[in-house]
C-alpha cells in the first residue's frame, strides 16, 4: 500500500471522500460466547480515533451493531457527509431495509415474532435519525478478509477484545496513522441472501458459573445468568450426548447439572 495514498482521502479507484469514513466490525467467540467490537472513525480534517469494547455473553450480530451504533455516537453532531464500511449484510439490509416493515408491525416479523436484537436496532435507528441533520449516511459493503486496510484493522480490534485482550487504539492524526483506511476497492453490491437452512434446535444451554453447573431451556435464561460474570462458561448443546460431552471438558460432573 502506498504511503502517500494513505495520506489522501482519494480511494484506489479514484473516488474522493469529502465527509467522515467509518469502517465498523464485529467478532464473537461462540456465537453466543464472548464478543467485541471495533471501529476507525476518520474526520474530514485528518483526526482519526479508533474504538473498541467487549461483551461476556453476546454475538456476532449484536457486535456488528454495537461497533456501528458506537462509530455514529461518535460524530453525531459532526457536520458532514458519512460513508461507513462494514462487511456486515445483516447490518446495511436491517437499516436499509428491513427496518421499515419492523417499525410498522411494532418491531414484529413477518412471521409476527419479536425482531431480534430489538433493542440494538432502535439504538441504531435512534442514532441515524439525530444525523439526517448533519449528513447523509451512505453504506457501503466492503468484503471481509480481502486486504482492504480499514476493515482488516477493525477485525483485529474486534477479534482481541473478544480474546479479553486490550489493544492499543489509535487516536491522532492522518499523517501518524499507519492504515491506509482509502485503500477502497469500488462499491460493489450487496450478495444475494443465503437461502435459509432450517437450524437444529437446541438441546439445552449450559452454564458454569464459579463451580456450579446449570442447564437452561432458553440461550436469554442463559444469558442473564453469565453476562457480566468473569469466568463463566456456556455453550448450547445439540444432545444430551453433547452436553455431557461439554461439561466434562470443562472438569465438570455431567450429573451435577441442574
Amino acid at each position: 500500500m502506498s504511503d502517500v495514498k494513505n495520506k489522501s482521502n482519494v480511494s484506489e479507484s479514484g473516488e474522493v471522500f469529502h465527509g467522515i469514513l467509518i469502517y465498523t466490525d464485529g467478532a464473537c467467540s461462540g456465537n453466543p460466547g464472548p464478543g467485541g467490537w471495533g471501529a476507525i472513525v476518520a474526520r474530514p480534517d485528518g483526526r482519526i480515533r479508533e474504538l473498541g469494547g467487549a461483551e461476556e455473553a453476546t454475538t456476532n450480530n449484536q457486535m456488528e451493531m454495537l461497533a456501528t451504533i458506537e462509530a455514529l455516537r461518535e460524530v453525531r453532531d459532526d457536520d458532514a457527509p458519512v460513508t461507513l464500511c462494514t462487511d456486515s449484510t445483516y447490518v446495511i439490509r436491517g437499516i436499509t431495509q428491513w427496518i421499515w416493515g419492523w417499525q410498522k408491525k411494532g418491531w414484529k416479523t413477518a412471521e409476527g415474532k419479536d425482531v431480534s436484537n430489538k433493542e440494538l436496532w432502535q439504538e441504531l435507528a435512534r442514532e441515524v435519525m439525530h444525523r439526517k441533520s448533519h449528513g447523509e449516511i451512505t453504506w457501503r459493503y466492503v468484503r471481509g478478509h480481502i486486504g482492504v486496510a480499514g476493515n482488516e484493522r477493525v477485525d483485529e480490534i474486534a477479534v482481541e477484545f473478544s480474546k479479553g485482550r486490550r489493544p492499543r487504539l489509535f487516536s491522532g492524526g492522518l499523517l501518524q496513522y499507519k492504515i491506509a483506511i482509502y485503500d477502497i476497492p469500488p462499491a460493489e453490491a450487496l450478495p444475494e441472501p443465503k437461502p435459509k437452512v432450517e437450524k437444529q434446535a437446541a438441546y439445552s444451554y449450559v452454564s458454569v458459573l464459579g463451580s456450579t453447573p446449570m442447564r437452561h431451556t432458553t440461550w436469554l435464561e442463559c444469558e442473564r445468568r453469565v453476562k457480566g460474570q468473569p469466568g463463566a462458561k456456556f455453550k448450547k448443546t445439540k444432545s444430551a450426548e453433547d452436553e455431557a460431552e461439554i461439561l466434562r471438558s470443562w472438569g465438570v460432573d455431567p450429573s451435577r447439572v441442574k
